[in-house]
This record gives structure tokens, sequence and C-alpha cells, in this order.
């Protein structure tokens, strides 16, 4: 089974500047995410980027790059361009700001899908407690039905705990996700959806339309660089493991 990871990576990012090109001890952030996604069992990891600048930037680093239209509204668009030119049994959409990645991670994603090849799209959650983060909007939360497949995604803290129980567990959606070919090429063509542009959250477009996504839990967690505070706690994070 062949199963590739894909990086979208788009130059331009609104909270923070050219972030995919920030350094961490003299590497961009992006080439972390590369360089950690590699050391997980996928047979492949490309970039697909719209920016010459990251794609020379890259490239000279040594990391495998497809320049793809400037057009694509979403990382998922991104994948379907590159399944284009390369074929996988599936593809396995990392977000290029999450230089902390986890191989664990998507060696679990890979598990799964080789003992069950049925599985349309995946994604990964982990079981969080800390208040703050279940009442971030930042934080996107998942619900499952008793199969593991994904009921709702939102930024609401769901479920919403009534009667405030002590024993109501809240999942934090990883963002992490793994599509099979033939679905891949169905969803790209899909309009945005009522619920996507209500939650701002891609996902939705394909639960309204359908598809099942598989949800497995992992005990690890990763940090997604969107604003200045987060660039400089994942760069203190690396920089001190060097």
């Amino acid at each position: 089974m062949k199963v590739i990871a894909v990086i979208p990576a788009r130059l331009k990012s609104t909270r923070l500047k050219e972030k995919m090109l920030k350094l961490i001890a003299g590497k961009p952030l992006v080439w972390y995410t590369y360089n950690n996604t590699k050391r997980s069992k996928v047979s492949d990891v490309v970039i697909a980027t719209d920016s010459t600048k990251i794609k020379k930037t890259l490239e000279d680093l040594g990391c495998k790059i497809i320049l793809t239209s400037k057009k694509h509204k979403s990382g998922t668009d991104r994948i379907g361009e590159v399944s284009k030119k390369i074929y996988a049994d599936y593809y396995i959409n990392v977000q290029g700001d999450e230089p902390l990645i986890k191989p664990q991670i998507l060696n679990q994603i890979i598990d799964y899908i080789r003992k069950s090849k049925r599985v349309e799209i995946l994604t990964v959650a982990k079981k969080i407690k800390d208040k703050s983060e279940i009442e971030n909007p930042a934080v996107v939360k998942i619900v499952t039905d008793k199969n593991k497949n994904a009921l709702y995604f939102s930024r609401a803290p769901i479920p919403y705990n009534r009667e405030q129980k002590t024993n109501v567990n809240y999942y934090k959606h990883l963002g992490i996700y793994c599509y099979k070919y033939s679905v891949l090429q169905k969803i790209i063509k899909l309009k945005q959806s009522y619920l996507e542009k209500i939650e701002k959250l891609e996902q939705l477009r394909w639960l309204e339309n359908g598809f099942d996504i598989k949800v497995i839990e992992t005990k690890y967690d990763t940090i997604s660089v969107d604003t200045e505070k987060d660039f400089k706690i994942v760069k203190k994070i690396i920089e001190s493991s060097l």
C-alpha cells in the first residue's frame, strides 16, 4: 500500500507573516514538519506549495517539492492537485505549521488503514481535560458515534455539559487527515457547505455531503503555529532539544 504524506504550505498567512519560512535554529519552520514526517512509515513526503520562494528555499535543503496552483482555497484542494501527479492509495494531509508533528501519530494512521482498507477519510483526536483548551475556539473539538465515526466538529465545547457532570470526555481534533485516492477525487469537487461557512471548518463539508470520517485516538499532541506566541513556544521547544 502506497501512502504519501503531503504538506500544504502557503507563503501568505493571515496572522503570522510568511510563517512557513520563519527560522528556527537556522532552518525554516516547515523544514521541521517535513523531517519529522519523514521519520514515519509513509512511502514518501512532499511539500505542496504555491510559492517559488518556498520551493527554492526547501529544495536547497533537500526537500521534495511540488509547485501547485495559487487558486486553491484549502490544503485538501492542493493535495488533490498532487494526486494528479503522484498516485498513492492514500494521502495524509500534514499541516505545514506543525513542526512538532510526532511520527507516531502518522504511524497510527498507517497501521489503521492497513487493517481497514474501507476507510474513506480518517482523522485523529486527543482527549483533553484542560478547561482553557475546551473553551478555546482555536481548539477544534470533535464528537463521534459508538463506531468512532465523526458526528460533528466545532469550535464550541461539545458535547455541552448541561448538568456540569465530571465524567464528560472532550476530544481535541488534531487536524491531520488521511484520504483514500478515490474519495479525495470526489471531495475536491464539493462546494463550500452551510455548516462549513459558519464554523470555518472544511471537514464539515464532507460530513454534510455524507462522507464518513473515521476518528482514531492518540496520546500525542501537536502545537499549530498560528501566532507569534505559538512560534516562540515551538521555537523554544525545538532549540532546547538540539
